[in-house]
């Protein structure tokens, strides 16, 4: 005969699949969640192995050239220089008050990504969400 009160075991909590699920949540809610900095610049990527487009001439169109040297030009005309503020006045002088002008951003291969950067940047400075970029089909040698 054993008189003796039987030992309670102590109840052990496992937290593992709890810290999962936290986990699990956390990255749901940062891969899911859309940032503002993101959706101000809205940009249109042209696919390279279509034909070129010509662009209806009822609509005008604000063509901005980046040349190798990193040298801009506002529908064919030459900016003063590389300054983004330049660059900002030629756009306004170009576009006027309309803000709704889809934008051709042309940039030469051997330009830099900086310059491409200001473009985009001072063109939604002014308002000017419709970009697009022009790239020339690729040539295939047999």
């Amino acid at each position: 005969m054993n008189l003796q009160p039987e030992k309670k075991q102590a109840i052990e909590l496992n937290l593992t699949p709890l810290i999962d699920v936290v986990f699990l949540l956390l990255i749901f809610f940062m891969v899911s969640t859309t940032f503002d900095k993101e959706s101000r610049i809205k940009v249109d990527l042209p696919e390279a192995a279509t034909k070129d487009e010509q662009v209806a001439q009822e609509k005008t169109v604000l063509d901005i050239i980046v040349d190798a040297q990193g040298r801009y030009y506002v529908n064919q005309r030459e900016v003063l220089n590389k300054e983004p503020e330049t660059l900002k006045r030629a756009i306004e002088q170009a576009a006027g008050d309309k803000r709704d002008l889809p934008v051709i951003i042309t940039a030469d291969a051997n330009t830099t990504h900086q310059s491409v950067v200001i473009v985009m940047d001072v063109a939604s400075q002014l308002g000017l969400n419709h970009m697009t970029f022009s790239a020339k089909k690729p040539v295939v040698q047999d």
